[in-house]
């Protein structure tokens, strides 16, 4: 990309965040990224002007509960929802998507800028909700608690899990639903199968567990949900083949390369330009044919590693025999 381009997408970038974060139709998104911050914070007065009793390792698990019942799969999810999804949505309801176009703006650039204001705009606002209720969990617990779980206790990498967590919800939601806005001409349709695609995950057969979003968040959060929850939600809480943390990281840069591959000007050799749900469906395709070589990688990973277990195992046996 040239240095116009990229003079021209920040430009884009800069104008879109100004209209994404002072929108008064997306006020109703700081009031669902920020009130699990009000939930820990009246939790915390609590115990420091009643004197109620806390305990460090059941605070730790209801806000990993909260984290990932209510906070990914509701709070980032509609969010993103109202900030890609209008992006494009809002742009031609308001007759204003031209005004780009009258700019000499490539449609790559414009979606560019737009992906980039969006993205910035979650990450902000959400990732500041997590640290903000991080923050506030942490502010009745002792000087002495708070050392020992951050330098002995991997608290340091439980937070910095949690915020990268969140980024990545915002890159995966968000690349997904701007995908939607472009393709679609009514959103909120695709928005509702997705929504019942993440909650039906964890009842889903293991290959089809992978085709979804929260099935890698999930695999990356530093802490299990209380396995004394009730059935559904403690089946909906955990993963029973979960993704090694580098593997579960992936999927979130294809489904970024999905959304800019609808929009690239790519000529075939007809001369004519592949429409955007001809790119979709041909990035649905590579997209299976990644999972399912990866699949094949991990498998013969796994056969390797139970063959290597099983020849020590056999060596150790001969060694007993022989002493």
């Amino acid at each position: 990309m040239t240095p116009l381009r990229i003079a021209q997408v920040l430009a884009v970038a800069r104008l879109e965040m100004r209209k994404t974060f002072f929108a008064r139709r997306g006020l109703w998104i700081y009031l669902l990224a920020f009130a699990p911050v009000l939930l820990f914070a009246g939790h915390s007065f609590a115990v420091l002007r009643i004197h109620k009793n806390w305990d460090f390792g059941e605070d730790t698990t209801v806000f990993a509960t909260t984290f990932q019942f209510f906070y990914i799969r509701l709070a980032v999810f509609f969010g993103c929802v109202g900030i890609f999804m209008n992006l494009f949505r809002g742009e031609v309801l308001d007759k204003s998507l031209h005004f780009y176009f009258l700019a000499a703006l490539r449609r790559e650039v414009v979606l560019a800028g737009k992906f980039l204001a969006g993205m910035l705009t979650a990450v902000t606002v959400f990732g500041l909700s997590t640290a903000l209720q991080l923050t506030a969990l942490f502010a009745h617990m002792d000087s002495n608690t708070l050392t020992t779980y951050f330098f002995h206790n991997g608290g340091i990498s439980h937070v910095a899990a949690y915020i990268g967590v969140t980024v990545l919800a915002c890159i995966g939601y968000g690349s997904v639903f701007m995908a939607a806005g472009i393709l679609f001409r009514n959103p909120i349709i695709p928005a509702a199968g997705i929504l019942i695609w993440e909650a039906i995950n964890s009842f889903l057969p293991a290959v089809l567990q992978k085709f979804s979003i929260i099935y890698y968040l999930k695999s990356l959060c530093p802490i299990s949900v209380a396995p004394e929850l009730p059935p559904p939600f403690s089946l909906m809480a955990v993963n029973v083949d979960p993704m090694p943390a580098i593997i579960a990281s992936e999927p979130f840069t294809w489904a970024f390369g999905m959304v800019l591959f609808l929009q690239w000007p790519l000529k075939p050799s007809s001369g004519r330009y592949w429409r955007p749900r001809t790119r979709f469906t041909m990035s649905i395709a590579a997209a299976l044919m990644i999972a399912k070589n990866c699949g094949r990688v991990m498998a013969n990973g796994v056969r390797t590693h139970n063959r290597s277990l099983m020849r020590s195992a056999e060596h150790s046996r001969v060694l007993t025999l022989r002493n």
